[in-house]
């Protein structure tokens, strides 16, 4: 007997209710089966992907690379097509990646991505068809193994959760462009493998009390530039706050600020490129970071950060096309920039006045100390207009080269371009070139270590133009390439993440040849006697500054550095521009 027509459409209707209904049990995540109290551990989100990965054909997981807890990074994709090759899927597509657990004690992206990569595949939310969505269950995946109930010493919820630092206590949200760290070597891999339009990591934070669950930290705008820039501070985020708020949430900016009321105003923080954002900017991807606010129920932060992905995917989906063309476009112009911003300075004559949504904050005495603290009223909420300071102005900047010279020898510094897909020459003989050279004029480094180093910073530069031997395997980097901002920020010494500031050249900072001062009187006595200039200089000095007429040791060492017995080497920055 055959089925009626009406019935069997019935039956499959029924069917495929059933099926839908069913995602979350056949599905479950342990957020949802502790009553939204915990987060995953490293395992259960990792078997999790692979299950959805078994049953729907829009999702794939695969691993890529290592990290430096031994165990690989893994990379899931939604695609509503099935289709995983990312060299095919960037020409057509809008690509999107999504970070998570680069904090693993943050772990609300960790559940809230689970949730909606189940639900995209399920069809139970609207699916992009233009938009490729690829994700990174846990970045730290070292950290994740660490767990504890511990250390986020002021974080309401979940029950359990990862660690900041990573298997070497590296802070990976610290270490993009440095990339002292498996975890970012394999994250360049990444990412340059999707290439993505738009990246997004979550986070969570707290520098002050307010109403918010939700706060974003987009790239900065004036930094991202051009077209890009416009967009992302006068469209996407307005869309992204509108969105949200029809859905009913509300979100404000990054509250840059610690232990200090908000409703002073704040400015927007600015995202070098050891930030994750930074980095991705570098490529002119348009990057943000989703910060939840740590003492908001965990529930709400996942459930929060689940809708805030789910309406910047449709906003990829929509505004996709005009975003790669914006992107396009500012590859295109590398050419055109004759300067480029290495420094800036907050532009005091702008601002951004929204309504702020606090809470009524005190100064009283402590109980703990005796001395004034600050204290949030929960029971009295506010709305205060607030002046974000979010525009930028440049504060330096230096001409570009036509391309960098570097010698063979420096292997730490290749490997990290070669990381970065820079593509350079290498000589193929001995070679002479008219080149700009920079000795290391200024700097100060910081006392105390931070990620695995001793930064410098207010570096300066003397620059001159020399003709200089090159040898053989020393390479040329040409500056007009996709990399361009790369090669900018980590080649110039003055910029704040350069490789010069992260201590990869401090060899040259160290004087290997000196002068036995009994020795040395008799040359300085003959420099002095024969170059008039020279002694005019040196009398200068003696009277404008005490301590160094005070010093023979300094006078003498002056004289030193100013003659031909004085080492090249010393202060001599290894990285040569050609200009011409």
């Amino acid at each position: 007997m055959k089925t009626p027509f009406l019935l069997l459409s019935v039956l499959l209707l029924i069917s495929c209710q059933d099926k839908v209904e069913n995602t979350k049990t056949d599905f479950p995540t342990p957020f949802e089966i502790s009553n939204k109290t915990e987060t995953a551990t490293y395992d259960q989100v990792i078997d999790f992907y692979i299950k959805l990965s078994k049953e729907f054909s829009t999702i794939n997981i695969q691993t890529i690379g290592s990290t430096d807890s031994g165990k690989p990074l893994h990379v899931v994709t939604y695609s509503a097509k099935g289709d995983f090759d990312f060299k095919k899927l960037g020409k057509d597509n809008t690509m999107m990646l999504i970070n998570n657990g680069i904090h693993p004690g943050e772990s609300d992206g960790i559940d809230a991505t689970m949730l909606l990569f189940r639900d995209l595949a399920s069809n139970e939310i609207d699916s992009p068809n233009e938009t490729i969505i690829s994700t990174i269950p846990i970045y730290n995946i070292g950290g994740a193994l660490n767990r504890n109930s511990t250390s986020r010493a002021n974080q309401n919820g979940p029950l359990e959760y990862g660690f900041r630092g990573n298997a070497k206590n590296y802070d990976l949200n610290r270490d993009f462009i440095k990339t002292d760290t498996k975890n970012a070597v394999t994250f360049a891999e990444i990412f340059h493998l999707i290439n993505p339009d738009v990246f997004i990591d979550n986070h969570v934070s707290n520098g002050a009390d307010y109403q918010y669950t939700l706060t974003h930290l987009f790239t900065q705008h004036n930094k991202l530039g051009g077209e890009l820039g416009e967009y992302v501070h006068e469209a996407l985020m307005p869309q992204l706050h509108d969105s949200l708020f029809n859905s009913g949430w509300d979100i404000t900016p990054y509250v840059n600020v610690f232990n200090s009321p908000p409703e002073n105003g704040f400015q927007q923080f600015m995202d070098h490129p050891r930030y994750s954002t930074g980095y991705t900017t570098l490529w002119n991807t348009v990057g943000m970071m989703v910060e939840t606010h740590m003492l908001k129920p965990y529930d709400k932060r996942v459930e929060g950060t689940y809708e805030l992905l789910h309406k910047m995917i449709a906003i990829a989906e929509k505004d996709g096309n005009e975003i790669r063309t914006m992107r396009d476009t500012a590859f295109a112009s590398v050419n055109a920039k004759e300067y480029y911003t290495t420094a800036w300075k907050i532009d005091s004559t702008k601002a951004t006045n929204y309504l702020f949504k606090g809470y009524k904050a005190d100064t009283i005495t402590s109980e703990v100390t005796g001395l004034t603290r600050l204290k949030y009223n929960r029971e009295i909420p506010i709305e205060t207009e607030v002046a974000y300071k979010d525009f930028y102005t440049p504060s330096d900047s230096v001409k570009v080269p036509k391309a960098y010279v570097i010698g063979k020898q420096w292997e730490n510094i290749i490997n990290k371009l070669d990381i970065n897909k820079i593509t350079y020459t290498t000589l193929k003989k001995d070679s002479v070139f008219n080149i700009e050279s920079y000795k290391i004029d200024n700097y100060q480094t910081y006392s105390s270590p931070y990620e695995g180093h001793y930064p410098h910073y207010n570096t300066t530069v003397n620059a001159k133009n020399i003709t200089k031997e090159f040898k053989a395997g020393d390479i040329i980097i040409p500056v007009n390439q996709p990399g361009f901002r790369y090669l900018l920020e980590s080649l110039e010494p003055a910029a704040v993440d350069s490789f010069f500031n992260w201590n990869f050249f401090d060899t040259i900072l160290q004087q290997k040849e000196g002068f036995s001062p009994y020795v040395f009187e008799d040359t300085a006595l003959e420099m002095l006697k024969n170059d008039s200039i020279l002694k005019k200089e040196f009398e200068n000095e003696r009277k404008l500054n005490s301590d160094f007429n005070d010093n023979w040791y300094q006078q003498l060492d002056w004289l030193f550095k100013r003659s031909s017995l004085y080492e090249e080497a010393h202060l001599q920055y290894p990285v040569f521009r050609i200009m011409n």
